[in-house]
């Protein structure tokens, strides 16, 4: 797998969205959230994650 394609559904859902936000979100740091997206998440995490960047897209 090349490692552009790793959790590229999430980075397609984020669109614009700050990272920072997104982690501020999910209670860790900005530079965390960069550690995690760069191995494919579970889908656990991945659904936690598409689910809060959801919630900041209604505002």
């Amino acid at each position: 797998m090349k490692y552009s394609k790793r959790n590229e559904e999430i980075k397609r859902a984020k669109g614009s969205i700050p990272n920072w936000l997104v982690a501020e979100k999910l209670g860790i740091h900005e530079n965390s959230l960069y550690r995690l997206l760069r191995k494919e998440l579970p889908e656990e995490k991945k659904r936690e994650i598409l689910k809060i960047i959801e919630i900041l897209k209604r505002g």
